[in-house]
């Protein structure tokens, strides 16, 4: 299979230092650690629902218990601070916040986030708080969702609540995790909450969560220190033509504006991508962007996170598209609206336990397209990190060679993007916590400490202690 990709980010063996300041962190997501999923007053979110329904996830797991972070949360601190992190990325839980998606916040629920955002501090650790990843209150669902113009209002109210609550603790404040796989995962192929299977409802709620976004970093300034920090996490898809013909170009346009452009236009640069509106024109005319719309949603932001795993590889389809190997999980229904005469290739090279390819240089891409298109604009991975087969052997230790391997190879090349010009800020790895990973249950292990589920033992990986010495010198040390 002949890919078109470039060679940038490849990383000759020898020691190389991140920027003073850089700054190293490990990521979690709430409905994936913290259980206690009734517990002080916290309602379902459509991801609860969505787990609790049977053939949804694998082996019919849920987020009940998960890691049981909401009672282990002193212990996962003082792991963090064994391992030297300087920051801590974590998402607040709606549902725990705000359980109806509406009215006041329930203290029970905001005690928590200040418990740990203190004990954060204590040990010197930088919080770095989510307001969104995933966990829509599911009355706010049976509501109609992100489709409806509503839902973003809620948000920006929940986000005062939030502000109001952490602001004077929390100096940076993402609003949206991968928003990508809210709209086209939840209400597209349905292989994420709700399930919903609508193409017209994935596009719709790209927008209402674009104007959720914006209408939340308003709320958000209006009540945060103005030193404070404002971002959104996007997962920028490194698209690559599978041939150099024009039509695989082309291809690789309309999934670019589907994966991307759909997100960095309206919120970057106060537009959506033309191409995107007439590849969809079948499907929708866009008039639920109303008038000011664009411009609630374009505000200025002080980072952008970047999530980035492994990169896409597209051709045109002869008849009608496959969605088979974009990653995302199989669905007879496809994320992708407007695209279906694109398909999906498995790219080359070694594979993560998830079936991803291994490869550093799709972030280099990512970084300097991100750098050369928004040059302005402070970059952070928020994300990146990769699930593997590990196992306790009987001495209780877990070695994890392939994911050494695979962190150095991405660090490399996130050192090579900051040498050639990105302005690079800080890396986070996913994930700090072994944890329950989406429609996979428990079967996929992405953590730097490795959980018994059974007892909620932790035990740190060998990458964990590998990463720690990073974290602590800021030198990636060659192979």
């Amino acid at each position: 299979m002949a890919i078109a990709a470039q060679e940038n980010g490849a990383t000759p063996d020898s020691a190389r230092t991140f920027p003073e300041g850089f700054l190293w962190g490990s990521a979690t997501a709430s409905y994936q650690i913290e259980g206690a999923a009734s517990e002080d007053g916290r309602t379902p979110s459509i991801w609860d629902t969505y787990a609790r329904t049977p053939g949804r996830v694998r082996n019919g797991d849920t987020g009940d218990i998960a890691t049981d972070h909401y009672h282990r949360w002193r212990e996962d601190v003082a792991l963090m601070a064994d391992l030297g992190l300087g920051a801590y990325r974590f998402s607040l839980a709606w549902p725990r916040i705000q359980p109806t998606g509406r009215g006041p916040a329930v203290q029970k629920g905001l005690d928590f986030y200040r418990r740990l955002v203190d004990e954060l501090l204590d040990k010197g650790i930088k919080p770095v708080a989510t307001l969104y990843h995933w966990d829509l209150p599911q009355e706010l669902e049976d509501a109609g969702g992100w489709p409806e113009r509503a839902t973003a209002e809620r948000f920006a109210e929940y986000a005062a609540l939030a502000a109001d609550a952490l602001g004077d603790r929390v100096k940076t404040w993402t609003t949206l995790n991968e928003p990508w796989c809210s709209a086209f995962l939840g209400y597209g192929s349905g292989v994420h909450a709700p399930g919903r299977t609508d193409p017209v409802a994935a596009l719709r709620a790209a927008h209402h969560l674009n104007l959720g976004h914006g209408l939340a970093v308003q709320a958000l300034r209006d009540r945060i220190p103005a030193a404070s920090e404002c971002a959104v996490t996007l997962n920028i898809h490194q698209v690559r033509p599978l041939t150099g013909s024009a039509a695989d170009a082309d291809a690789v346009r309309r999934i670019d504006a589907l994966a991307n452009r759909v997100f960095t236009g309206p919120m970057l640069q106060g537009s959506y991508p033309e191409d995107l509106l007439k590849d969809t024109a079948g499907l929708t005319d866009w008039s639920f962007v109303r008038e000011g719309d664009l411009q609630q949603i374009h505000q200025p932001l002080d980072l952008l996170g970047v999530n980035y795993y492994t990169p896409t590889v597209v051709s045109e389809a002869d008849d009608s598209g496959t969605h088979a190997s974009d990653g995302h999980g199989r669905s007879d229904h496809s994320p992708w609206p407007g695209a279906g005469r694109v398909a999906f290739h498995q790219p080359p090279g070694d594979t993560t336990a998830m079936g991803w390819a291994v490869d550093p240089t799709g972030l280099y891409d990512v970084l300097r397209r991100l750098a050369s298109d928004f040059p302005e604009l402070p970059l952070v991975i928020t994300e990146n990190g990769a699930a593997f087969d590990d196992y306790a052997d009987p001495a209780g230790q877990v070695n994890d060679p392939d994911r050494i391997a695979y962190l150095r190879g991405h660090l490399a090349a996130v050192h090579q993007a900051v040498v050639d010009g990105a302005d690079v800020r800080g890396y986070f790895l996913w994930s700090l916590l072994d944890n329950f990973e989406w429609a996979h249950g428990y079967g996929k292990r992405f953590g730097a400490v490795y959980v018994d589920y059974p007892t909620g033992t932790r035990i740190p990986k060998a990458s964990a202690r590998w990463y720690s010495e990073v974290a602590r010198t800021g030198v990636l040390p060659g192979a």
